[in-house]
């Protein structure tokens, strides 16, 4: 297996096939993100062990998209079973994969535990979800540092599994040597993951202010409300669509996984 280098501006190109890619099928991606989404919700609803099973699974559900994404770029239109790719891939990758999600299930529980330890769970609750941000806990000296803290944790533990899936699924990888290779190959393709993650927000800003700017034009509040849920869960789809391409350009393609042209 040989690593590719990139130049900086392929993180653009990423964005733009992740874009290009979703709006040639975007009822099958955005449909199966959603459904994506249901998974990981129900996951987290399973008493007691819901957020651990939710982070174990969350590698192989991924990893369904990034198959989903693969298929609508070769022209198919992707059926909701891909989304289970990964566990219908024989035991060998099953375990593999399950290993993945359990090796990110513990650091994910690491890092937002740490920042649980520094304001007392504050952050914790809000980022998974269970507390609505305030102004004043957002302005916190202890709010901001478990804010950094966990975004200093959870940075490296995303780029060890950013294509460790993908690794594992069509490089036919173990966990351990996936992970490794996934850390090896953000690391050389630092700058072009750079502009695709600032590429990215930029596009997440937009969504908002053209959201706000069409609710002030129209003289409706509530439109912004509305609206802009969907419009950033449209935006994540995308983003999750162009995941495909950062690991088919960083890595030389085996043949069952034919590279098609952009």
């Amino acid at each position: 297996m040989k690593l590719n280098l990139v130049p900086a501006r392929t993180g653009a190109i990423w964005v733009r096939l992740g874009v290009q890619t979703f709006l040639k099928q975007p009822l099958a991606l955005a449909g199966l993100f959603f459904m994506f989404m249901a998974l990981m919700s129900v996951a987290t609803m399973v008493p007691l062990v819901g957020l651990p099973l939710a982070m174990t699974l969350l590698p192989a559900i991924t990893l369904g998209l990034m198959a989903a994404s693969r298929e609508a770029a070769q022209g198919k239109f992707p059926m909701p079973l891909i989304l289970l790719s990964a566990f219908r891939a024989g035991p060998v990758k099953l375990r593999a994969m399950l290993l993945l999600g359990g090796f990110y299930a513990t650091g994910f529980l690491c890092a937002i535990g740490a920042s649980y330890l520094i304001d007392d769970g504050g952050f914790a609750r809000m980022y998974l979800g269970g507390q609505a941000p305030t102004t004043e806990m957002m302005s916190a000296g202890s709010f901001q540092m478990a804010m950094w803290t966990f975004i200093g944790l959870h940075l490296p533990l995303s780029l060890l599994f950013w294509h460790a899936p993908a690794l594992v699924y069509w490089q036919n990888l173990p966990a351990l040597k996936a992970m490794f290779f996934s850390i090896v190959a953000c690391g050389r393709n630092f700058w072009a993951l750079t502009v695709f993650a600032f590429l990215w927000m930029g596009i997440m800003v937009g969504a908002v202010l053209t959201v706000t700017a069409a609710s002030a034009i129209f003289g409706s509040p509530s439109l912004a409300s509305v609206m802009l849920f969907p419009a950033l869960l449209l935006v994540a789809a995308m983003f999750f669509t162009s995941l495909y391409f950062t690991y088919r350009d960083s890595f030389e393609a085996p043949v069952d996984a034919g590279r098609q042209p952009d």
